[in-house]
């Protein structure tokens, strides 16, 4: 065949163009074929994002309800929340540690499988009023929360410097569409569950179950190439960035730990309650899952946003931002508790400052850990994250039951003080050398 005939041939075939290139070379193709997999995990990861977002939207609105009605006690409404984020805290490392060994793929199917089965235990509890059959039911469907959470960092595998905030950010934002979505599903949800006779409550964790399957087979069958795997593989270290030779700085991976740790404990603690608070105070259901909607996109909507800002800014520097705006929140809920519109508005800076420390938090995490420690840091870190968040979770209940919801929101602002004051303690400069490095580096 000659030279003519073989061009033409290749232009039906991206691998063929690319090898009959004599001005491209291995390194060349390693770097195509790695930018090609980073743009499918990312439609991946995003796609199992809405999914996973709809089971996690059902899960916060429905728990606190279901669990006053079978057990009558207020102060034990913030468990279900509570055994979400301790499922999520029990898989965290034990998925880490299979992604680390096998890939990203195994991880996030299996967390899906489990928070399936979840389902049935929570309906099950509902209908025996069984309350540690549901608690059961609520830890392993945490463990889909883990697998989303993990989602995040398998965003980053493939990622230079340059895109590592826009990258993870993008994936985080696509939790968007299903987390809004969830909530809003709890009245049809009622109905349908109505018609085939179900628990009160229960509804909406069809939808619950239907996504979870969906999640299971996208990720079993569409995330491949593996990106964990594949930048284990050297792909990584052929790529622009040079992130095998990132050192390791222990001291702002603590702080990127804590950040994210102390911002996810204040919003679980003060979301967890404002279901029942709204309902004791008159709020139709349909009021309460509007409530959680936009508290929700504020979590995800606009993590572009801080993405860019983190790479721009610093990570440090737009940690920060996300305490000021969860002390916002607070200062709003506080003032305005009697006020549904007001209790609304304070959800939403909730999930914005949320959504600042965790996007900003976890990239500082990512750039400050080495590539051996990485998937296991980033494991232990969604780890404390949830039992931290855990524990806000109960607290909240008795708090709420002791000195209402102005009371929570005050003690609150405590631990959004604690992460200004550390970082008042990181120097500056050190903290925002690999953002300015990255900046020069191409995407």
């Amino acid at each position: 065949m000659s030279w003519r005939s073989r061009s033409t041939v290749s232009g039906s075939s991206a691998t063929s163009s690319v090898t009959s290139d004599p001005t491209r070379s291995p390194v060349d193709d390693a770097t195509a074929a790695r930018a090609s997999a980073r743009r499918r995990s990312l439609v991946v990861l995003s796609l199992g994002q809405v999914l996973g977002g709809i089971g996690f939207g059902s899960t916060i609105s429905l728990g606190a309800l279901i669990t006053e009605r079978i057990t009558g006690d207020e102060a034990l409404a913030g468990w279900p929340t509570a055994a979400v984020t301790l499922g999520a805290a029990a898989m965290a490392v034990p998925l880490a540690a299979l992604a680390q060994r096998a890939g990203r793929r195994p991880s996030l199917a299996l967390g899906m499988a489990t928070a399936l089965g979840g389902v049935a235990f929570i309906v099950g509890g509902a209908a025996g009023a069984s309350f540690p059959l549901l608690l059961i039911g609520f830890a392993l469907l945490g463990a889909g929360q883990a697998a989303n959470l993990q989602s995040r960092f398998a965003a980053t595998d493939l990622a230079t410097d340059r895109t590592r905030g826009r990258d993870l950010s993008l994936v985080v934002w696509s939790t968007t569409i299903g987390a809004v979505l969830g909530p809003n599903l709890v009245g049809p949800g009622e109905e349908l569950g109505d018609a085939l006779g179900m628990p009160v409550f229960t509804g909406a964790y069809l939808f619950t179950a239907v996504a979870q399957i969906l999640a299971i087979v996208l990720y079993a069958s569409a995330l491949r190439p593996d990106p964990l795997v594949l930048a284990r593989r050297g792909a990584n270290a052929a790529a622009p960035g040079g992130n095998a030779e990132r050192l390791d700085r222990p001291r702002l991976a603590a702080f990127a730990v804590a950040g994210i740790a102390c911002s996810h404990a204040v919003m679980v603690a003060v979301m967890a309650m404002t279901p029942l608070h709204l309902v004791h105070h008159g709020a139709e259901l349909s009021v309460v899952g509007l409530t959680i909607s936009l508290h929700v996109a504020g979590m995800y909507a606009l993590s572009p946003v801080f993405g860019v800002l983190a790479d721009r800014l610093g990570r440090v520097v737009t940690v920060l931002l996300g305490q000021g705006l969860l002390a916002a929140a607070l200062i709003v809920g506080a003032a305005g508790a009697a006020s549904s519109s007001s209790v609304t508005i304070a959800l939403v800076l909730l999930g914005l400052g949320w959504s600042a420390a965790t996007v900003s938090g976890s990239a500082l995490l990512t750039e400050a850990s080495s590539p051996e420690r990485r998937p296991r840091r980033q494991g232990r870190s969604d780890a404390i994250m949830n039992l931290v968040g855990a524990a806000g979770a109960i607290a909240a209940g008795g708090v709420l039951g002791l000195i209402g919801y102005a009371g929570l929101s005050l003690a609150a602002l405590v631990v959004v003080a604690v992460v200004i004051v550390w970082a008042t303690t990181l120097r500056a400069p050190g903290a925002r050398a690999a953002t300015r490095r990255s900046a020069s580096q191409p995407s």
